[in-house]
């Protein structure tokens, strides 16, 4: 056979695995490699090469290395608890700051457990165990579940799509895993696990530095957001996506959209009522990364604070772009016009000072096509009765805002941090659901297919995480948007068009890892989503549409 790798072709035995075959480059790289792409689809490194294609390497600075990478780690720390504490009943609950954060439900946690659970992983690495992939039949994987009696990877047996049932052994340990895994233990070499909240973290590098560990930085108030929405949902019952399937099956999901609906209802009420209960927030300012439903929010809150007696205004940071030739560039010499300093701060603030001394002003239009802000005659003014309301990438960022008391700002994050896990090991990213949300969105709404989207998602993540993120934790509310039955819903939209993105293409690897995920899903009708969810924002017929 022949296949193609950093533009060389080469000829090699049908079979041969993949770390045979790159043994030399895998032991000589800077970079620890942990996994390889054939095709565009990402394998692990015991992959037998089946046929002529491509090859390319994965290093742990690669984001899909990097998965593999945190999947080991999570596989090794559950085995060693499976070693020492065999009752423990493992979960792992959020990302957090380059860590997962995992609590043990049946037991309390102690700094004497953790410590022995470490020294066990070292243990594990250090000898270097074999991770091996078995598949079953669904006919052995039957019989196999009914003697264990277990529910790791079961929800494999519902799935259409897929032939067999996949688990990862480790001597006598099984698990299942969503997604590739390492080859073996020792591929695991930066770690640190430590007790925290009301669990414990895994700490893993990050794909810029893999071999340190940099500084936890502390989240409370994402944290405690998270842990409102989790709480509700293992009290609904409904915290696992095998658990949300039943509850689809059995004919009973319409219960669960209401009341996640009423969740949404109940807090975007207590939002308004802590901004009512304060006559001195006049200016409310809302940020949030991409797909995170902004629009409808702002449109919810409007209400509820009508109903609270306040009317509100709204001004667009959008329009106050400081001229063309202002405009900063980036390191590729590129117009930057995510950085805060392409808005025109000054006038933004003064127009502000005046509206809160309850002056008349004449608010700019800016005209993208010639760069430049125009004057239409658009007056504004701001009643005592009236809250001004603003949404944008800077809005929890105090520079946008320089000139405006503290005391007047009320800051809202809002963010889809999803609290539903595959089961309990595998996590869904709350990054993959803001990414199938727009991925549907940009189709429905903007005429982009799937693979606009996904070439254009890595600058929107790291405009994400230098505009927002760091600034998430000043804000004084925080609303997850998510919906616990959102992908089920998304699905039917969003796999079509994933499925027109072919092997020849390099986004085809991300494109079948969110399309295999959502396979998981049993579907939920569009018709069953109420007209004011935020979801419809997403896949169209909102209330809300023509003001969206």
């Amino acid at each position: 056979m022949q296949i193609i790798y950093e533009g060389k072709t080469l000829n090699i035995d049908k079979g041969i695995r993949v770390n045979d075959l790159f043994k030399d480059e895998i032991e000589d790289s800077n970079n620890e490699i942990i996994a390889c792409k054939f095709n565009n689809e990402v394998k692990g490194l015991g992959f037998k090469i089946p046929s002529d294609g491509t090859i390319e390497l994965i290093d742990i600075t690669d984001k899909d290395g990097m998965r593999v990478y945190q999947r080991g780690l999570i596989y090794v720390v559950a085995k060693a608890f499976r070693d020492i504490y065999p009752d423990a009943l493992l979960t792992v609950n959020y990302q957090l700051y380059h860590s997962m954060l995992c609590e043990v439900d049946n037991i309390d946690l102690t700094d004497e457990m953790i410590k022995n659970v470490d020294k066990r992983v070292k243990e594990i690495i250090e000898s270097n165990l074999p991770i091996e992939r078995k598949v079953m039949t669904k006919e052995e994987a039957k019989v196999f579940y009914e003697k264990e009696k277990t529910l790791k990877g079961k929800l494999q047996l519902d799935l259409k799509e897929k032939e067999n049932v996949t688990l990862y052994y480790c001597e006598d340990y099984y698990n299942y895993f969503y997604g590739v895994m390492p080859i073996s233990t020792g591929y695991i070499k930066k770690y640190e696990i430590s007790k925290y909240h009301d669990g414990f973290l895994i700490r893993y590098p990050s794909r810029k530095n893999p071999d340190e560990l940099r500084k936890f930085i502390e989240c409370p108030k994402l944290l405690e957001t998270l842990d409102e929405y989790e709480d509700v949902h293992k009290a609904l019952n409904v915290n696992t996506l095998y658990k949300l399937n039943e509850i689809i099956k059995n004919g009973k999901i319409k219960d669960y959209i209401l009341l996640d609906e009423a969740l949404h209802e109940k807090k975007i009420a207590k939002i308004a009522d802590i901004i009512s209960n304060n006559k001195n927030k006049k200016v409310v300012l809302i940020a949030g990364p991409s797909s995170s439903g902004k629009t409808t929010f702002a449109k919810r809150l409007e209400l509820e604070l009508r109903l609270n007696g306040l009317k509100t205004k709204t001004i667009s940071v959008d329009n106050y772009f400081v001229e063309r030739e202002e405009t900063p560039r980036d390191e590729n010499g590129e117009y930057d016009f995510e950085s805060i300093d392409a808005i025109d701060t000054s006038l933004l603030n003064n127009d502000l000072l005046k509206l809160l001394k309850g002056e008349e002003i004449e608010t700019p239009i800016f005209n993208f096509h010639r760069g430049t802000k125009e004057y239409k005659g658009n007056k504004m003014k701001l009643e005592e009765d009236e809250v001004l309301i603003m949404e944008g990438i800077h809005c929890l960022n105090d520079k946008l805002t320089f000139l405006i008391p503290k005391e007047q700002k009320f800051k809202i994050y809002i963010s889809a941090l999803t609290v539903l896990n595959i089961d309990y090991y595998n996590r869904i990213s709350t990054t993959d659901t803001r990414l199938i949300r727009r991925i549907v969105r940009d189709n429905q709404f903007r005429g982009y297919n799937a693979l606009h989207t996904l070439e254009m998602w890595p600058s929107v993540n790291r405009g994400e995480t230098k505009n927002i993120f760091a600034y998430q934790e000043e804000a004084d509310v925080m609303f997850n948007s998510s919906l616990i039955y959102e992908l089920s819903v998304l699905k039917d939209y969003a796999m079509p068009l994933l499925e027109k993105i072919g092997p020849e293409i390099p986004e085809f690897s991300e494109a079948k890892r969110i399309y295999t995920m959502l396979s998981y899903f049993k579907s939920i009708p569009s018709e069953l989503v109420p007209m004011n969810s935020l979801l419809r924002e997403f896949i169209g017929g909102s209330i809300f549409e023509e003001e969206i």
